[in-house]
């Protein structure tokens, strides 16, 4: 299989290595993967913020971009939930608003082959356990887009527990959000804050070493809570405990 990783600008950004381990777990199971050099925002920040009309020359050559390939895979369920859920509301509005159906048509190909990785590997791949190995207590926290915009469920829970080493324990409010929601994060910052706190606390209860989640975005906001807060905990994306093996760290 030949596969595309859209790899999202926060990660293109900040967290490169959640793409580089993304293309290692993928080829140890035996994936093509492509990164088309073309590929830029997909377009969510625009839409959520009511650039609604400026989205749609991103989601048009997202389509450009991704469109020949079997399946695109993502390390983010916020990006996933915009093409999945958001690029048909986008091509029925435009119908709706007189300006004929080309947009839905141009983008309806690439909605049901656009996958969060967890998404991927179990219903695409058919697999769990993808070889990895990560000696660390976590606890893991389903983000909202995955959790509701997705109905992620229990596939990441089910990867994380067949890492070889992993102790994972359960994340008390677990369902909560951790307050970033993007530019709500900058418009309620007090109360962004405030959420961010609660989840912080609540995965330091469990004693875990690790606050795991399948979305950089929201660790990026955890992860700066953790540092006001001085706590030991780090957070880690699911992909790069995925990429982990036992030849690599020695155990």
């Amino acid at each position: 299989m030949r596969v595309a990783l859209f790899l999202t600008c926060v990660n293109d950004t900040l967290y490169p290595d959640t793409g580089r381990a993304v293309v290692k777990l993928l080829t140890r199971l035996g994936v093509e993967v492509d990164f088309p050099m073309a590929q830029t925002c997909c377009g969510q920040a625009h839409y959520n913020t009511g650039y609604r009309h400026e989205a749609e020359p991103l989601a048009r050559h997202f389509s450009d971009v991704f469109g020949a390939y079997e399946a695109i895979v993502t390390p983010s369920g916020s990006c996933a939930a915009m093409v999945r859920e958001l690029y048909p509301r986008m091509g029925e509005r435009a119908r709706a608003e007189g300006r004929g159906g080309g947009l839905a048509t141009l983008l309806g190909p690439v909605v049901p082959k656009t996958y969060e990785l967890t998404e991927f590997l179990v219903d695409v791949l058919g697999v769990t356990d993808v070889g990895a190995y990560y000696p660390h207590r976590v606890t893991y926290h389903p983000t909202c887009h995955g959790l509701r915009s997705l109905g992620l469920g229990d596939r990441p829970l089910r990867l994380l527990r067949a890492v070889r080493g992993l102790e994972l324990v359960e994340l008390p409010g677990a369902e909560e959000c951790c307050g970033f929601g993007g530019t709500f994060a900058l418009k309620n910052p007090d109360v962004s804050a405030a959420m961010g706190t609660d989840k912080v606390r609540s995965a330091e209860s469990t004693g875990a070493e690790v606050l795991c989640a399948a979305d950089n975005s929201c660790l990026l906001h955890l992860g700066g809570t953790m540092t006001r807060l001085g706590t030991p905990l780090r957070p880690v994306h699911l992909a790069e405990i995925l990429a982990g093996t036992e030849t690599e760290t020695g155990g």
